[in-house]
């Protein structure tokens, strides 16, 4: 969404510092608050899953089978579950953001936050605990920066939208086909592409979350601003984890027994 005519002009209208700061103030807060949301949401799934991979409970998620090919990793029926389950928060979450209470909103992000981390267990039997967190960081230094440029920049994103949209669609088609084809070729593509995507939805989204707040002047106390602040945290989640996922697929080492 582009910055609307009536914030640039409010902007620049004589007699409005006062205003204005105040407009400033309150979008930094709430900022902060999107960001103070997803960063627990982020610390809560990484506890979730390395607590999952670290002890007996990978047992319940992943089992080894032997194969033609020799000893392989297979998940679970409360694996495969608990990879279904983000859907049906995000789709909660999208439908009722506006409905739900304040408590209902968080409770079913704080759901969400721990059963990606059960989703998401199997990197740690991929991958080696090093490159993970090597690559986090990575990914963490590219979503700053992409998300600081998104709020700074007085180029209008919107336009980014639709394109970084088909992108994405692009992918998910792509890595379905996949699943099927096993061509490491067409997922090294997928990656580099699905990174671009997602690197270009970080600054998108953050544009967009800063001119949603000037449109609708959220109340900082408010319990709108308290549920939007939780949803809009729950799109810069799933970029960054995207993010991250991909990268790993591009940088990470994988574990001795892979």
């Amino acid at each position: 969404m582009a910055f609307s005519p009536d914030y640039r002009t409010y902007r620049g209208a004589p007699g409005t510092a006062a205003a204005s700061a105040a407009v400033d103030a309150g979008l930094r807060s709430y900022m902060l608050r999107v960001y103070n949301w997803m960063t627990s949401g982020l610390l809560l799934t990484g506890i979730v899953a390395y607590g999952i991979a670290h002890t007996g409970l990978i047992e319940l998620f992943y089992h080894q089978v032997v194969t033609p090919r020799g000893v392989a990793v297979q998940p679970t029926g409360l694996a495969i579950l608990a990879m279904l389950a983000p859907l049906a928060f995000v789709l909660a979450l999208s439908v009722g953001v506006n409905r739900l209470s304040k408590t209902a909103v968080q409770t079913i992000f704080w759901l969400f936050a721990a059963t990606m981390g059960a989703s998401l267990t199997n990197i740690f039997l991929v991958y080696t605990d090093t490159s993970i967190v090597r690559v986090f960081f990575i990914c963490a230094a590219t979503f700053g920066a992409m998300s600081i440029w998104g709020y700074t920049t007085r180029t209008d994103l919107s336009r980014m939208g639709s394109f970084l949209i088909m992108g994405l669609i692009g992918v998910v088609i792509a890595s379905l086909v996949n699943m099927f084809l096993g061509s490491a070729g067409l997922q090294f593509a997928i990656s580099i592409i699905g990174v671009l995507v997602f690197v270009g939805l970080t600054a998108y989204d953050t544009q967009r979350i800063r001119a949603d707040y000037v449109q609708f002047a959220y109340a900082g106390g408010s319990d709108v601003a308290a549920r939007r602040s939780v949803y809009d945290a729950l799109a810069l989640y799933l970029n960054f984890i995207n993010l991250f996922m991909l990268m790993l697929q591009l940088l990470g080492n994988r574990s001795s027994s892979n």
